[in-house]
């Protein structure tokens, strides 16, 4: 739905109608708890889960076709920066990560629950922790399958060994 009320806003945007833009950011804030204004770029395909509850994107960001955005995410500039974050293509961003600042983001990648992304990601990672650090690199669509696998089943695609204690 949230999805729906911006590519109304962006279209509005685009073509310079004033003030409408901004109601509707006022009712999705109103409903959704989220800021997602008509001036950032959202492509094709992209889903927010849970309806977007309580996420907040920067007016300036641009977000790749076909990502998964969670609820509570943050995708932000940084003070002092003029550049914001750029998510590609295919980007899963779970619940409550936050992207902060002229970060880059590569192509089928996955950003774990409450992490903290502040560096650029090169495609094909899952990334998770605060601050965000690469748990898995050069990842293929059959890793990416069995990643749902285990999601599905509620247990851990990465179980800590006793080295990494």
């Amino acid at each position: 739905m949230l999805i729906h009320w911006y590519r109304l806003s962006h279209w509005l945007w685009k073509h310079h109608v004033p003030l409408l833009p901004k109601l509707i950011w006022w009712l999705q804030y109103l409903l959704f708890n989220s800021s997602v204004p008509g001036s950032c770029t959202i492509k094709k395909g992209v889903k927010f889960a849970y309806g977007g509850i309580g996420v907040v994107i920067h007016a300036r960001a641009v977000i790749g076709q076909n990502s998964l955005i969670g609820q509570g995410v943050t995708i932000g500039g940084k003070s002092g920066w003029w550049e914001v974050p750029v998510i590609g293509d295919d980007v899963e961003i779970n619940a409550g990560a936050r992207i902060i600042g002229p970060v880059r983001i590569g192509n089928n990648v996955i950003i774990g629950a409450n992490a903290v992304v502040v560096k650029d990601v090169p495609d094909n990672c899952v990334v998770a922790g605060v601050p965000a650090h690469i748990i898995k690199e050069n990842m293929t669509p059959e890793d990416r399958a069995e990643m749902c696998k285990h999601k599905e089943r509620g247990d851990n695609p990465f179980p800590i060994t006793p080295s990494q204690t």
